[in-house]
């Protein structure tokens, strides 16, 4: 009995360290010369983040685990020990280049070579996937937030830059659309920030070439939830966009807010 104890491998938490790069894009070094931090600023950053442990059900990822765990443990006789959920790790991304920061899952992988400012995703549900969106600077002169109206008014934008980048060439192909929620709140920096959410479902038809109406079937192809979290600073909006599908989001809603609640906007010295 000593012997299976020792073999089986029980979790356990620890600090992790990761080294986020404040370096940018070179389409941007004129803007790089303008606003150049101080040395200290602009170097690679060790941040030490603590694991945090999730009050929400145990994701699908790792239900299986779990459910061999217990197996072992009902086969040997053992109580049940130290089976609770996994533990999910944040790691915090600062970019002092562009000025804002949060947090992500720690086994998420960063994508490079897309048009996001920054871009990760879950190795697991390739649909789930956060990004980081930055007005141009010669293009935009934000105070606040609120320039872009109420909560409502700036979700209502939200959704239609949404509708605009998904449009379709393909026939038979129609999205539905709406509005979940939308919140404004004062974080812990001073600042305001908007929270936006939106469902959007893709339908297409099954044979789109079809001349009569009834073989034209129409499925639907997904369903996705939308948050976006909004912020001001350095004259330029902030948008931080979380991708999931519907039912995984209501799986993990507590550690997709956690993220957005994480999001801050920083001051950048000229």
């Amino acid at each position: 009995m000593a012997t299976l104890l020792e073999s089986i491998s029980i979790p356990r938490l620890s600090s992790s360290r990761t080294t986020i790069s404040g370096g940018k894009k070179a389409h941007l070094s004129s803007l790089q010369k303008n606003r150049r931090l101080p040395q200290s600023r602009i170097h690679h950053h060790p941040i030490c983040c603590a694991a945090q442990d999730t009050n929400s059900t145990v994701p699908r990822r790792n239900a299986i685990g779990l459910m061999l765990s217990s197996f072992l443990m009902s086969q040997t006789g053992l109580p049940s020990i130290a089976l609770s959920q996994p533990l999910i790790e944040f790691r915090e991304y600062l970019d002092t280049f562009d000025g804002y920061t949060f947090n992500y899952p720690k086994n998420w992988i960063q994508v490079k070579g897309v048009a996001a400012d920054v871009f990760f995703r879950d190795p697991y549900v390739l649909d789930e996937n956060i990004s980081l969106e930055i007005s141009s600077p010669s293009s935009s002169n934000y105070k606040s937030v609120e320039d872009l109206g109420p909560p409502q008014a700036a979700a209502e934008k939200v959704l239609k830059q949404y509708l605009t980048e998904f449009m379709s060439t393909r026939l038979g192909v129609r999205r539905e659309a709406n509005i979940v929620s939308t919140s404004s709140r004062i974080a812990d920096d001073g600042r305001m920030y908007y929270q936006v959410e939106v469902n959007i479902k893709s339908y297409a038809s099954t044979n789109e070439l079809a001349v009569m109406p009834q073989d034209r079937v129409t499925r639907l192809e997904w369903d996705r939830r939308y948050l976006s979290v909004l912020g001001v600073e350095n004259n330029q909006l902030y948008e931080l966009r979380l991708q999931t599908p519907e039912n995984v989001f209501l799986e993990e809603e507590s550690d997709l807010r956690r993220i957005m609640e994480s999001f801050r906007v920083m001051k950048l010295i000229v």
